[in-house]
């Protein structure tokens, strides 16, 4: 029996236990998995205990960095992003598997990225992950972050990609929203941007865009894909970015071999039950 959970400021929506209890129970094994929501202003003075009780945790929303400072090595695309989804404890190492579960996620859906443009809302760190694996995919990427601070900073630790101060409306190949907005009490809003002749920067884009993809799972259509879907473009939510990531992590865990055709039987199969 292994104990996982997942932590983040509000999980309590969050689809992580019964996808790695799921995962877990079809490769004949067991485990525990909770959800640890805790407020950030007391996340300094709860993260040892994470270390004492579980084996392994997942972080999300907003503790992939702060989680850091507690750790004794980065590993991997966690070295990369700055940013952490996947702990062992008892080694306290640090894992970011976002932009592997994203890849797949991108070509078990049939969007290939390779030569397109593509504009990245948001340089937190999803996005940071998103755009580091969309320049190694071949994307031409384009990203938009509200804070020009950590917009320029991504670019300094990435490089690769082309940093928009402001955005002006323009076709491209496909937009990711990685910023969030649009779950937990963002819900029905799109994602702001900074436009000197207006405020539908967002939607306007959208209209022009050849497909849409939302990091967002719950919803299961935010505003933006609802948006997208008016204007008749392709969408894809983050439900399977969410699977596959974890099961990157669980191989990390259990120090297995991840297989991507393993993952996406895995992932065939939870999605049938869950209807």
């Amino acid at each position: 029996m292994i104990h996982l959970a997942v932590v983040g400021k509000d999980v309590s929506a969050s689809d992580s236990p019964a996808i790695h209890r799921y995962i877990f129970s079809r490769l004949g094994l067991k485990c525990e998995y909770d959800k640890i929501s805790i407020p950030p202003s007391e996340f300094s003075a709860r993260a040892e205990e994470l270390f004492a009780r579980y084996d392994g945790f997942n972080v999300t929303i907003p503790f992939k960095g702060e989680i850091i400072p507690y750790l004794k090595e980065l590993r991997g695309d966690a070295r990369v992003f700055g940013a952490v989804n996947t702990v062992k404890a008892g080694e306290r190492l640090g894992f970011n598997t976002d932009g592997e579960g994203f890849a797949l996620m991108l070509e078990n859906g049939g969007f290939d990225v390779k030569d397109k443009t593509a504009l990245v809302l948001g340089a937190g760190g999803a996005g940071r992950s998103v755009i580091h694996k969309l320049c190694s995919l071949g994307a031409m990427v384009s990203a938009y972050e509200r804070s020009e601070e950590r917009l320029f900073e991504v670019y300094r630790e990435l490089g690769g990609f082309t940093p928009r101060k402001e955005l002006e409306t323009a076709p491209y190949d496909f937009i990711f929203n990685c910023t969030g907005v649009g779950m937990h009490d963002t819900v029905g809003r799109l994602p702001s941007a900074m436009r000197r002749d207006g405020e539908r920067t967002v939607e306007d884009l959208v209209e022009l865009c050849g497909a849409a993809v939302d990091l967002i799972y719950v919803p299961a259509e935010s505003e933006f894909l609802r948006v997208a879907k008016r204007y008749k473009k392709p969408t894809m939510n983050g439900a399977a970015m969410l699977f596959y990531q974890a099961y990157f992590a669980d191989c990390i865990y259990l120090a297995r071999t991840p297989r991507a055709e393993e993952a996406k039987a895995l992932y065939l199969g939870y999605t049938e039950e869950r209807k």
